[in-house]
Order: C-alpha cells, then structure tokens, then sequence
C-alpha cells in the first residue's frame, strides 16, 4: 500500500511533516485536502482504522470550525452527520492525514510517525527509496 499525505500546502505543520516524510525517505502520494477532499466513505473507513474518535478529527483550531460552533453543536450530532461534515469541507478536518499500511496518523506528532519510519526497511533493494524520489 503506498502510503497517502493528505496535507493544507500553506499549513506549517504539514510542512514539517512533509519535510519529515522527505528526510526519511517515505514515499508518498501527496494529496491536497481542499482540491480532493477525503469522501465520507474514506473517512468512515480511515475513523474505523485510526482507533480516534470522530472528534479527534476536526480541526477545532480552525476558524470554520470556530464559525460553525462545532465546539457545542457535535455532541447533538450522529457519526454519520460529523462524519458527513467533514466530507463537505476540508478545512474541518484536522491535518495533516497520513494514512498507511502501518496505521493511520491525524495531526503530526513525530513519535507516532516513527512507525511509519521502518517502512523503508521492507524494501531495501528498491532503489527509489535511496536516491530520494518522492511522491
């Protein structure tokens, strides 16, 4: 499974991460989470397998969110309906996402990626994975 960076390109966090992916020579798709927003169905899928609770997947620093009043709406709220929200703005969702065969990662926090690290180790005759190609 190739692993997918769903990122903001102009949020900082996800520029470190990105940069952390290319320091470790992690290949990844990169993809923008306001042009391809993840579908109802990938979130559905990727709460299931994160262990997270739905609410650790807005971006609750985010003025949208602030806008909305998630902070008090949520909890009146079903899965499906969060779920849905989310679907239907990619500034709600809390970035970056790296989904992988070694799990699924919401928000950058460089210990818990680390797992995803050794995933060079599994292919160590492939050569793209030394000479820095990405994506």
């Amino acid at each position: 499974m190739k692993n997918i960076f769903i990122e903001y390109p102009k949020c900082s966090t996800c520029k470190k991460a990105k940069k952390w992916l290319e320091e470790n020579n992690i290949e990844f798709l990169d993809r923008n989470i306001i042009e391809e927003t993840p579908t109802a169905e990938e979130l559905t899928d990727w709460i299931k397998n994160s262990g997270l609770e739905i609410k650790n997947w807005f971006n609750t620093s985010g003025l949208k969110y602030k806008a909305l009043n998630l902070k008090d709406k949520l909890s009146s709220m079903s899965d499906k309906e969060k779920i849905e929200l989310l679907s239907s703005d990619g500034m709600l969702i809390k970035r970056p996402i790296l989904v992988s065969d070694k799990g699924i990662f919401v928000g950058f926090k460089e210990e818990k990626w680390n797992k995803v690290g050794n995933h060079s180790a599994v292919y160590p005759n492939d050569k793209t994975k030394k000479n820095g190609t990405h994506h």
